[in-house]
C-alpha cells in the first residue's frame, strides 16, 4: 500500500479510536464504522440496547433475536455529523410475514472520513483521495414458544481508502427471552463473526468478535426502562488500563435508562465507564462516557436525539427519525 493510504489509514483510526476503546469489544478493527451507535436513542442510553424489545427496529443492529411484529414496517433514518468531520448514519427496516412465522430486518450503516491530501513517502503532494465504511444487514428472526425468540444477522461489510478495500462477510447469533408478568427481558447475542474476502493487505481484517449478554426492565409502578449490558464478555480479562478491580468490571458495563412523562416525551440517559476512563483527560469531574437525550412521538412520527461527551475533545450530537408505515 502506497505510503500515502498507510498515513490516510493510521489517521482514520486514530481519529476513530478514542470511541472504539470506549465501545463494546474494544479491540482496532479495520471497520470502525462498527463502533458507532447506530441510532440516537441506543447512543442516548449508552449503547445497552441487548434485550431491549419495546418496538425500536434499531434493535436489529445489536440483537437479531428481538425484531418481532411491533417493528413490523417501521423504519428508522439516523444521521451523525462525528469530531474530525467524519459523518456517519444509518437506515433500519424490519417486516414480519405472518405466513412463514419469522420477521425480515434489514439496514444499512455508512462512515464518511472526509478528504485526505495524499503525499509521498517524501512529502511531495499526490491528490486528495477519500476513505469510509459501507455495512449491509439481513436478518431474521423466530419464536420459539411464546418466550423465546432467536435470530441471525448477516452484513457485508465494505472498506475502502482511496482505490485500495477490503470486504468481509459476518454474521451475528441472538437469543431473548420475555417474562411479559415482570416486564422482564434478558437477551444473549454474539457479534461480528467473519471471514475477509478481500483485505488491504493480503490478511485477514480483525473483526470484533463480542459476547454480550443484556437485561431491560420496565418498572410496574414508575414510567421508567432500565437496561444494563455485559459486553466485550469474550475479553473478560480486558479492563481499564491501571484501573482496580471496580473499574476492571465497570469495563464490561454499560448502562441506560428511559423515563416516560407523558405519550409524548421521552427522556434517556446512558453510561459506558471504560468510554469515560479512556477519554477522560483530567482527575477533575468529566461528563466523559455519559449519554443524554430525548425523543419526541407525534403521530406515527418519532424525532430522537443524543448528546455523548468526548471530554475536551467535544461533544457529538446525533438524531434519528422513526415511523410506523403502516401507520401512514
Amino acid at each position: 500500500m502506497p505510503f500515502a493510504r498507510i498515513r490516510a489509514l493510521g489517521l482514520l483510526l486514530l481519529c476513530m479510536t478514542a470511541p472504539v476503546c470506549g465501545q463494546p469489544g474494544a479491540d482496532l478493527t479495520s471497520f470502525p464504522v462498527l463502533r458507532l451507535e447506530p441510532s440516537a436513542r441506543t447512543a442516548a442510553m449508552g449503547g445497552a440496547f441487548a434485550a431491549v424489545a419495546d418496538g425500536d427496529v434499531n434493535v436489529l443492529f445489536f440483537n437479531p433475536a428481538v425484531p418481532d411484529s411491533a417493528t413490523s414496517r417501521q423504519i428508522s433514518f439516523s444521521y451523525t455529523n462525528h469530531l474530525a468531520d467524519l459523518n456517519a448514519g444509518s437506515v433500519a427496516y424490519s417486516r414480519t410475514l405472518p405466513a412463514v412465522g419469522m420477521t425480515m430486518s434489514g439496514g444499512l450503516r455508512f462512515l464518511h472520513a472526509g478528504t485526505f491530501e495524499g503525499r509521498d513517502r517524501y512529502g511531495e503532494p499526490t491528490g486528495d483521495f477519500g476513505a469510509g465504511d459501507i455495512v449491509l444487514t439481513a436478518g431474521l428472526s423466530r419464536a420459539l414458544g411464546p418466550r423465546f425468540r432467536y435470530g441471525a444477522n448477516t452484513h457485508l461489510l465494505y472498506s475502502q481508502i482511496d482505490d485500495v478495500t477490503a470486504s468481509v462477510l459476518a454474521a451475528d447469533l441472538g437469543g431473548v427471552y420475555h417474562l411479559p408478568s415482570r416486564q422482564l427481558a434478558v437477551g444473549v447475542t454474539l457479534r461480528n463473526l467473519g471471514v475477509t474476502l478481500t483485505s488491504f493487505d493480503g490478511t485477514s481484517e480483525d473483526l470484533p468478535l463480542d459476547l454480550q449478554v443484556g437485561l431491560s426492565k420496565r418498572l410496574a409502578h414508575l414510567p421508567l426502562l432500565l437496561t444494563v449490558t455485559g459486553y466485550d464478555l469474550t475479553n473478560p480479562s480486558k479492563g481499564v488500563e491501571g484501573g482496580d478491580t471496580f473499574d476492571h468490571v465497570l469495563s464490561h458495563l454499560t448502562f441506560g435508562a428511559e423515563v416516560q412523562p407523558g405519550d409524548v416525551l421521552r427522556l434517556r440517559v446512558g453510561y459506558n465507564h471504560r468510554r469515560s476512563r479512556d477519554l477522560a483527560l483530567t482527575d477533575r469531574f468529566d461528563l466523559a462516557g455519559l449519554g443524554m437525550g430525548f425523543g419526541l412521538t407525534v403521530s406515527a412520527l418519532t424525532v430522537d436525539y443524543a448528546y455523548n461527551s468526548w471530554s475536551s475533545l467535544g461533544g457529538l450530537h446525533q438524531f434519528t427519525l422513526r415511523t410506523d408505515l403502516s401507520s401512514l
